[in-house]
């Protein structure tokens, strides 16, 4: 048994508890993976992370990402979330002003805004239009009809998430998912807010693909995949701000930038719980 720094944090907070938590094991060189798994399905967040030596010389840390069930190669809350227990940890990026994450999908980049960190969206596996049979599987499990769908798109780039784009925010919020009619599948909802309180869209990340379907209260690489898809298509403008977790109680804030040649992921990250743990 070997003892670790350990913190809980919420990420893309707007307050207190208003994000999504991860738990972060520190200096974790000495666990192997079914240890990482055990203890990630013992903590039974959405993700827990570990920070281990970079194997990448270009890589300022390395990260393996755990759900509850199984092993992540990315994903976006973990990042940032990692990136910013890092940082408390007295970490210093090799290059000014970003951080070079490795993970099993490779190195992605997180940069420092003033406080507010945010993570370049990864490339797509899998892009295009959805098979019509899983459009309608997902319309089945939602209680929507097929015309309530505008638009849809696989978002997949690490967890395997087709995104629907329903008419309006509130149809989002209206959706009262069947989780057992809709796994496997990872479905992501946006719809467009009519305006006001600095709010563009409005996103539900429903987790059909774990062992114990759930919401996910604010999801970094659904968000990433988005972006991709409805900037690219004109669908949403160049920077826009993402409100998740509504339907959960929370109030999260997710801001998406580009910047010509990247699209941002960014949010703030509340450090909650620091201590040790004993593995």
């Amino acid at each position: 048994m070997s003892t670790h720094q350990f913190s809980q944090v919420d990420v893309f907070a707007t307050g207190w508890c208003t994000g999504n938590p991860l738990a972060v094991v520190s200096a974790a060189e000495t666990l192997d993976g079914e240890q990482m798994q055990r203890f990630a399905n013992w903590t039974n967040l959405s993700e827990t992370t570990f920070l281990l030596p970079p194997d990448s010389p270009d890589a300022d840390y390395r990260v393996r990402i755990f759900t509850p069930s199984g092993e992540l190669p990315f994903a976006g809350h973990p990042t940032l979330g990692t990136a910013a227990v890092w940082l408390a940890d007295g970490g210093q990026p090799q290059a000014d002003g970003v951080i070079i994450q490795e993970c099993a999908a490779g190195l992605v980049r997180v940069k420092n805004d003033g406080g507010r960190l945010a993570f370049a969206a990864p490339p797509r596996r899998r892009t295009g239009p959805l098979p019509e049979e899983n459009v309608a599987k997902i319309c089945a499990a939602l209680g929507l009809a097929r015309g309530d769908v505008l638009r849809h798109q696989w978002a997949d780039n690490g967890p395997q998430w087709q995104a629907l784009q329903l008419r309006d925010a509130q149809a989002v919020l209206d959706v009262v998912p069947d989780y057992a009619a809709l796994s496997p599948f990872g479905v992501g909802l946006v719809g467009a807010h009519s305006g006001g309180a600095g709010i563009d869209f409005e996103v539900r990340g429903l987790m059909g693909f774990e062992e114990l379907p759930a919401e996910d209260p604010a999801t970094g690489s659904l968000n990433a995949a988005l972006a991709q898809w409805l900037i690219g298509e004109n669908e949403a403008p160049e920077s826009y701000t993402v409100r998740q977790g509504t339907a959960l109680g929370r109030d999260a804030r997710l801001y998406v930038d580009t910047d010509g040649e990247d699209i941002w992921i960014g949010g703030d990250v509340q450090t909650l719980i620091t201590g040790t743990v004993h593995l």
